[in-house]
Parts: C-alpha cells; structure tokens; sequence
C-alpha cells in the first residue's frame, strides 16, 4: 500500500507542491502582468482562480500562466474573475436615497463643479448611476466622473453603455424610460449621461492615485482586499479626497477605525474627510 510522506509541518509532498506552484503562479502574475494577488486574501482568491484553472484543463498553475500569456480569451476571463464583476443601477437602493438626500446637497453646496471618482467601476453601472441621479436632482450642476478599473474588458463595455434588462432591475422605470433607449433586448444610455464619465484603467494597489475628488464611491472591492493592502487603499483614497470630501463604501466594508484615515462616519457607509 502506498504511503503517502509527510513532512516535519505535517504537509505532504504532493500539497507541497500544490502551494509552491501557486506562490510561483503569483509572482509571475506580478511579474508580466502587473497584477498584486499577493494583496488578496489567499484563501479566496486561491480557490477560485483553481477551479478556473480546472476548468481550463491545466493541470498546474505553470502551465495555466503561459496559456494565459498566449490566449486573449483567457487572459480576459482570468481578470474577469479576479476583479468579480458584479453590479447594477441603484445597487443597495437605500444608500443611494441617503447619497440623494444626505450627500450630494452637501457637496452641491460648498462647490460649484463636483468631482467625482467611482473606483473599480466594473461595466459601468455605478458611475452612469450617479451621472443619473445628478442630471436628475440637479439638472445644471457641473460634474465631471471618472470611472476606473483593472479590467479594460470591462472597460470597454462601460464605454459602450449598453446593457442587459437585468443591470436596470432597481432603477426607477422613469428613468429607465428617460435616460436609455431600448433596441431589442438591450438597454443603450443616452449621450447626455455618457458625457459626464471618462473611464480609465487603474490598479487600486499598484498606481499612483488621482485627485482631488468632493467624493469617491469605491465598494465591494476591498472585501477581497488582505487588512494590509485595504488598509494601503484607505490612506490613498484619503489622500485623494479634498477636505471634508466623502467616500462611499460598500455594505460589507465598514471602516472600524476610520480616524487613522482622517475619516467620520457620517452615515452608514459614508465617510467625511476631517476639515484641513
């Protein structure tokens, strides 16, 4: 009967090997593509770029890289999964009334042109969101949004505005009715709205940040974040908010110590920038 060795940390080789082959994996990820998985939480990240690579049919993370390197299709799908591109209009409807209310009267106040950075956009749902409800509530406001994301696949979509019925679900049918044309099954949003957003690529871990911004909606990225790499975001974003700027996190990101980020909780998921 086969035996299987162990080693002195009750690891065995095969598992070993399995793990060696992953830190390779993400350092030649780092390497020629740019991308930090070292900043993600390992458990998570690990388990689904591997059934990914199953998928595939590589049988290691090795071969998968050089697949990746030599096939669009792959590459696009490997960065479709590391960035989980999930969103839609108004998405958690009940923050949005909060920016509506709260938020945006605050800022349309104390300045005549908004700045606006919607990070990790993915498709674009979430800039074009508060493109929206701006040109709605405050039809000659001056604003200008940039919309960035690791993905330029997404990107691309984003650009192009257009999108399934399913993405438009929590928005008003008003302003579905308004603000997109229907051609057969897909939703197309109006070039008034496409105006006011610049989308751009932009690695949250590795670039060097923009700014200054009156507010900042980045959510339901950090989540996949290491403490280490969100703590890092959180100080960048800070830096990148004008004084008493707001940052607008997602539902599962409370900031529990939001003061080491010159940061106030203002409302469930939204932080002010302390006054300079």
């Amino acid at each position: 009967m086969h035996k299987t060795i162990i080693n002195k940390m009750g690891m065995s080789e095969a598992l070993i090997k399995m793990t060696d082959d992953y830190i390779a994996f993400v350092s030649d990820v780092k390497n020629k593509l740019g991308i930090d998985l070292a900043s993600y939480k390992e458990a998570q990240m690990k388990r689904r770029l591997t059934s990914l690579r199953n998928k595939n049919g590589y049988s290691s993370f090795r071969h998968y890289l050089s697949a990746i390197n030599e096939d669009k299709s792959l590459k696009a799908e490997f960065l479709d999964r590391i960035t989980i591109n999930v969103s839609s209009f108004y998405r958690n409807p009940e923050r949005w009334e909060v920016l509506k209310t709260l938020v945006l009267p605050q800022l349309m106040k104390n300045n005549r042109k908004l700045f606006i950075w919607s990070a990790a956009c993915s498709s674009g749902e979430e800039p074009y969101s508060i493109a929206i409800m701006l040109e709605e509530h405050y039809p000659d406001a001056d604003f200008h949004i940039l919309a960035t994301d690791i993905d330029n696949h997404v990107l691309e979509k984003a650009e192009s505005g257009i999108y399934p019925e399913a993405s438009l679900k929590l928005l008003p049918a008003q302003l579905r009715q308004k603000y997109f044309k229907q051609v057969q099954k897909y939703y197309h949003i109006n070039d008034t709205i496409k105006r006011h957003v610049q989308f751009k690529k932009h690695d949250l871990l590795t670039d060097n940040y923009p700014g200054k911004f009156d507010l900042i909606i980045c959510r339901n990225v950090l989540i996949y974040f290491t403490d280490k790499a969100k703590s890092a975001v959180y100080d960048k974003i800070s830096r990148s908010l004008k004084s008493q700027g707001i940052l607008f996190v997602g539902s599962t990101e409370q900031i529990f110590n939001p003061e080491q980020y010159r940061l106030t909780l203002i409302d469930t998921f939204f932080y002010q920038k302390n006054k300079d």
